[in-house]
């Protein structure tokens, strides 16, 4: 009987203790999920794009030290050069990559080819890397180019093509210098069309690419795609590509988004070859 009584009296202090109901915890469960389907993708989107750019421009100050001390111990013009793999669907989806480049004293003064050896570098799939400039002239050998401006726009897939391909290029000494560039494969073949002719695994024509599979990189002979004679760069800029390609497809209009980022320029310091934001 003692038992009895003791068990209802436990039973109701247990029954007044404070707690929430179960439509409150119901509310409560539905203002968290809420909350967290606010504010997670936007942080997402935050720290995905920080981590996108802060990487890439780790990446490219590793890379440029990289071609520094190559220069230097070759004794030779070496450098980067930033350019889109061959995509069948065109530029605007190609990947972009780093590829270490050194002037190759069997060509032309200012001819380049890649590194032996030393694997070309992806950026992220997130990102894209382009000098703001492009050649107007079709020549092959032409060394002049424009900026983009309110006048100057890049709406076609040549000058895409143009504007993410460029390098920076450093002296024997060490010190970046602005350097005519024309990289080619490794054998110097003007415009290859078959194996036996080049064999260069990284740059080549569009036929070897095409229809032998040898080959990552358009070499610059072909001045109809974008792809010829130019000055190396000192300056360029990050972009994200998701954003590029949503502008892309309203047209001209995209332009307004990279002469936006402009003003943002990352610039290579001549002595050092440290990466410098426009403010520093």
């Amino acid at each position: 009987m003692l038992y009895a009584v003791a068990t209802k009296n436990e039973m109701k202090t247990t029954h007044k203790q404070p707690g929430l109901t179960l439509i409150e915890m119901t509310m409560v469960v539905m203002t968290v999920a809420v909350l967290i389907g606010l504010g997670i993708p936007a942080l997402r989107a935050f720290l995905h794009s920080f981590h996108s750019q802060g990487s890439a421009a780790s990446m490219i100050g590793s890379a440029l030290a990289s071609a520094r001390a190559i220069a230097a111990k070759n004794q030779r013009y070496a450098g980067i050069r930033f350019q889109k793999a061959y995509d069948p669907e065109g530029p605007i989806e190609a990947d972009q990559y780093i590829i270490f480049v050194t002037q190759d004293p069997d060509m032309m003064a200012y001819g380049f080819r890649a590194v032996p050896g030393i694997k070309p570098i992806k950026l992220p799939d997130t990102i894209g890397v382009m000098d703001l400039r492009y050649r107007t002239n079709p020549s092959p050998l032409y060394a002049g180019d424009a900026p983009i401006g309110s006048d100057m726009e890049i709406d076609e897939a040549r000058e895409l093509r143009d504007t993410t391909t460029f390098s920076v290029i450093f002296s024997p000494s060490g010190k970046l210098v602005i350097h005519d560039v024309r990289v080619r494969n490794k054998d110097g073949v003007y415009q290859p069309i078959n194996p036996s002719e080049s064999a260069d695994d990284i740059f080549n024509s569009p036929e070897n690419i095409v229809n032998y599979n040898i080959g990552m990189f358009i070499q610059d002979d072909y001045a109809n795609l974008g792809l010829g004679k130019e000055a190396s760069r000192n300056r360029f800029i990050i972009y994200e590509r998701q954003k590029f390609r949503r502008a892309f497809k309203k047209g001209r209009a995209w332009s307004d988004y990279l002469i936006a980022l402009a003003p943002k320029a990352l610039y290579v310091n001549a002595y050092t070859g440290a990466l410098l934001s426009s403010g520093q």
